[in-house]
């Protein structure tokens, strides 16, 4: 509906004039950002776990004692069962309604979060930790769908879309601070309870402030679709990880194959399909396709940072854990600050500036870590990490907007999956790889004379073994060990600013005359 019939409508048009009344009414919701404020405890919800996560991998891998590819599974596979499930559950939400979907997932992730913390075998850990993806997959497209809803007005949803984000950002802010004043008071177990308060706020809170919405005309929710989903998502992303931390073998080929099958599958079913689960011909639009990619290699890119940036700061640079939560503090600043400005501000230049200048921030701070050693200032490091979230805040604020906005909001869930699916698969693919390369360089150092042969597996394992042996050769085993690692990180850190760079550019071209909408529809 456009403004003109808003302020006055077409002469003779009556249902035109009480359309346009009732979009106003709509705009003008006084519990629209109350609805908003639940939405954002959601979100906390489960950034708050992704980053304590970090963080505990150094208990977790001291208490649990997880081989090296289990402590890979153990940060990869929420991250491999919520990209298989969030097309499906997005598409859910359209059809049984998004308050119903978001709030029985809150409820059912706080309750995983409980078997996480209790968690007493890697293996009981890696199927807690798939379960709590299973449970993440209603949230984010849930609430991202609910603001498309909720907020009719463009700017009001550029802000609204901000401030998701920038909580989003908040949340990994908080909970490496959190997380560390847990882990230096009580067991790692106790950083994966903080859901629990949340998720008791939230359901209640939720009933009373959240409007339901749902697709009028939803069509049914196709199990084969769903299977093909999940199958080929975690089928592909299995075989990369798997490759690139063996090389090749037969077993992980077939399972990728399989993968490529399934979605191939899934692809020519939605296409058959009267309604379907995800409509394919979202990606006919260049600004939806360009900003879905964008977000998927940025994420790429900056995992070997994100997953390995704890380990780094406690194993290598000796600081305790709620230093180290302290210590990533400016990432989560520059994105909150980032992201309550980046609609105006793509506004005012253009949508292409702002992500692809975010974008290529993102790339130069990535490469001024190859510079990394064990002695590295907090100055260039605090920088660095300052740097890369004033580019995400930017980048991912606006991508958000336009994949929102090229959409009816009838589609929204299914197109806020999409967004979600691109994060999340980014990550598992960038853990997969980049965290590879860093475990395969980590793995190749050579220690002194009664080196455990676990001490090879991760770092967590090297300053556990040095803790048995005798002073001098614990010595240079932690120096052996930390070199390796740090060169890793170097090197997979300045792969992350190849592709940001790349992405960058791609990004300039592609989002050309992209604009974000001014008024109401």
């Amino acid at each position: 509906m456009t403004s003109t019939l808003r302020h006055g409508g077409v002469p003779g048009s009556d249902e035109a004039g009480k359309a346009g009344e009732h979009t106003a009414r709509e705009e003008r919701r006084p519990g629209r950002w109350l609805a908003l404020s639940v939405l954002v405890l959601a979100v906390l919800l489960v950034t708050v776990d992704a980053t304590v996560l970090g963080l505990a991998t150094p208990y977790i891998s001291e208490d649990l004692e997880p081989s090296g590819t289990q402590l890979l599974w153990i940060g990869d596979v929420y991250s491999f069962v919520i990209a298989g499930l969030l097309v499906s559950m997005g598409s859910l939400g359209d059809r049984i309604g998004r308050k119903r979907l978001l709030l029985v997932g809150a409820a059912v992730f706080g309750a995983i979060s409980v078997l996480n913390a209790y968690a007493t075998t890697p293996e009981l850990m890696i199927l807690a930790r798939a379960l709590l993806g299973a449970a993440g997959a209603t949230l984010m497209p849930a609430t991202l769908a609910l603001i498309r809803n909720i907020f009719h007005d463009p700017r009001e949803r550029s802000l609204a879309i901000g401030i998701w984000g920038a909580t989003a950002s908040a949340g990994t802010a908080v909970g490496p601070v959190v997380g560390g004043f847990l882990l230096e008071h009580f067991w790692w177990g106790s950083v994966f309870l903080i859901n629990v308060p949340v998720m008791l706020v939230l359901v209640p809170v939720g009933i009373r402030l959240l409007p339901e919405s749902r697709n009028p005309n939803p069509g049914p929710w196709d199990l084969a679709s769903v299977a093909l989903s999940l199958v080929g998502m975690i089928g592909i992303v299995y075989a990369v990880k798997e490759l690139a931390l063996h090389g090749f073998a037969w077993q992980p080929v077939a399972v990728g194959l399989l993968g490529a099958g399934a979605l191939y599958g899934f692809v020519r079913r939605q296409l058959g399909m009267p309604v379907p689960l995800l409509d394919m011909r979202l990606f006919r639009n260049r600004g939806f396709s360009a900003a879905v990619a964008a977000d998927l290699l940025t994420v790429f890119g900056m995992s070997g940072l994100v997953f390995f940036l704890s380990q780094y700061l406690q194993l290598v640079q000796g600081r305790r854990p709620f230093e180290a939560g302290l210590a990533e503090l400016p990432a989560a600043v520059g994105a909150v600050a980032a992201g309550l400005v980046a609609g105006a501000a793509a506004r005012r230049y253009s949508v292409r500036a702002v992500v692809s200048g975010g974008l290529a921030a993102v790339g130069l701070a990535l490469a001024a870590l190859t510079l990394l050693s064990q002695s590295t200032g907090y100055s260039l490091l605090g920088t660095a990490l300052l740097a890369v979230g004033v580019g995400a805040g930017f980048s991912f604020t606006v991508t958000a907007d336009v994949i929102l906005s090229s959409v009816p909001k009838e589609q929204a869930g299914a197109a806020s999956a999409v967004s979600e699916t691109a994060y999340e698969l980014g990550a598992a693919l960038g853990i997969a790889l980049l965290g590879s390369i860093v475990t395969g360089v980590y793995a190749g150092f050579r220690g002194p004379a009664g080196t455990p042969a676990g001490a090879h597996d991760s770092l967590g394992g090297a300053v556990e073994a040095a803790a048995r042996l005798p002073a001098h050769t614990s010595e240079a085993l932690l120096e052996a060990a930390r070199t390796s690692f740090v060169d890793g990180l170097a090197l997979a850190s300045g792969i992350g600013a190849v592709v940001l760079l790349a992405t960058a550019t791609a990004a300039w071209f592609l989002l050309k005359g992209q604009k974000l909408e001014n008024g109401t529809r």
